[in-house]
Parts: C-alpha cells; structure tokens; sequence
C-alpha cells in the first residue's frame, strides 16, 4: 500500500547568473496593505546616487515568515561567531518615497 501522506518534494533550480548573487548594502523597505516591497541597493562611498540593484516583492505573510527566519538565522550566527557588531548607520535617502524603513 501508498504513503499518501509524504509532503510532495519541491524541485528548485538555481541558474548560475542567480547563483553568483548580487551585493548589496542598504535595503528601503515600503510596504501597503497588500505587499512588502525590499530593494536591494548597493552604495558607494562619496558616490551621491545609487542605483538599485533587486527588488523583491513579498505578501505580508511571506514578509513575517522572512522576518523570523532571517531572526533565527541571525541568532544562530551569533551563537556560532559571537555578536554582530552594528558600526555605522547609512543615511535614509529621503528622495525615495512611499512608507519606508531600512533595514
């Protein structure tokens, strides 16, 4: 008899060019009722305009789901390498618009 009850496998490909990743240093965070929206930007020192390099659109459930993941990550990290030390604050680009946070 079947195990109907196994959790069907998902199969996930990752392309090279996606798997070289891409840098990033700032992310603004905006969001509406309906989505999470994370650029992923890239600054350079003394350069005054940056462009953004990803965006990653989420729903607000995936966002949470994100959010305690990346914590328990972090967490895990830390117990492994000792405390991450936070050293400096990027200004907010106050031209970017929409409800923002930065992360």
């Amino acid at each position: 008899m079947e195990d109907n009850n196994k959790d069907p496998q998902l199969n996930i490909e990752l392309d090279q060019e996606i798997a070289e990743g891409t840098y990033s240093n700032l992310a603004i965070i905006n969001h509406s009722v309906s989505e999470f929206i994370v650029d992923f930007i890239n600054i350079m020192p003394g350069v005054p305009k940056a462009k953004v390099k990803s965006r990653i659109i989420l729903t607000p459930q995936h966002a949470k789901r994100l959010s305690k993941a990346l914590a328990d990550n972090i967490r895990k990290f830390e117990q492994a390498h000792g405390e991450i030390k936070d050293y400096e604050q990027p200004p907010i680009p106050m031209n970017f618009g929409g409800t923002t946070g930065e992360a």
